[in-house]
């Protein structure tokens, strides 16, 4: 998102955090409902560009999203979205987007308050992948013809009972609402969103064997200080990486010797 938007989405994501910083409530409703306007804003091109119409006022926009949703969802859901309604958005498809981001973040804030974000997280990631790895079961979850229902049972059928309920709560929604993202790049923004909740970024570590607990310290450490900000490790083995080590920080790649790095790691640490 660039411009109106970014602000837009930025507004909107406060306005998120305050209705969810309480005890009382209920974060997995209110990420379910808005999911469901996203859906809607999704089907219905119209409407949302009358949302997002600059030459429109923002309080009639408001006063539009309560006529039509705010008997349909709870008051909290209905007053943000209808506080979306009065922002500025660079384009209509911008406040589909950031609806479904809120959405995927209240999942993700219910997750935290229970203290299973990091299970989110790491489920997430190795869920991504078994699908690079699985041709077959790739096909099976973006087959357009294949009914929703289809993916859903088969989802359950893999996650049910192995995963967080965040976890196959964000998966199936993924899955049965692409809206024209794949798979892999879903999974990755909401990686992404799972490690902004704990305002850190995640690194993906490939190694030719698993490390060790204290390499795995040793290494996230250097690489908080090198970047500046808490770090998340998504940890991958690939026998192909001989006595290596790969990892990937956004668009950033750092290749070199396990015993290289982990010592710069070291390094690191005591300068």
């Amino acid at each position: 998102m660039n411009g109106a938007s970014r602000e837009a989405l930025a507004a909107a994501r406060e306005r998120l955090d305050a209705l969810t910083d309480t005890t009382s409530a209920d974060v997995t409703r209110l990420a379910d409902e808005l999911a469901a306007v996203t859906a809607l804003l999704d089907r219905e091109v119209s409407l949302r560009r009358v949302l997002t119409d600059p030459a429109q006022a923002g309080e009639a926009k408001a006063e539009l999203v309560q006529r039509l949703i705010g008997g349909q969802v709870s008051g909290p859901a209905a007053d943000l979205v209808a506080g979306m309604a009065r922002s500025r958005w660079s384009q209509p498809r911008d406040l589909v987007d950031a609806l479904e981001e809120l959405a995927d973040i209240a999942d993700l804030t219910a997750a935290q308050k229970t203290g299973k974000l990091d299970d989110v997280e790491d489920e997430l990631f190795r869920f991504g992948r078994i699908i690079s790895s699985n041709t077959e079961l790739r096909a099976a979850l973006t087959d357009r013809s294949a009914a929703a229902s289809a993916k859903v049972e088969l989802l359950h059928r893999l996650l049910g009972g192995r995963a967080q309920a965040t976890t196959e709560r964000l998966v199936t929604r993924l899955v049965t609402a692409p809206r024209g993202r794949s798979l892999e790049s879903g999974l990755e923004s909401l990686s992404k969103l799972a490690a902004e909740r704990r305002d850190r970024m995640v690194a993906v570590v490939t190694s030719a064997v698993p490390l060790s607990d204290p390499q795995k310290q040793r290494l996230g450490a250097a690489l908080a200080k090198l970047y500046g900000r808490a770090m998340h490790l998504n940890l991958d083995v690939d026998p192909e990486v001989v006595g290596g080590i790969r990892v990937q920080v956004g668009d950033e790649v750092i290749n070199g010797s396990l015993a290289d790095r982990l010592e710069d790691a070291a390094r690191r640490m005591a300068s």
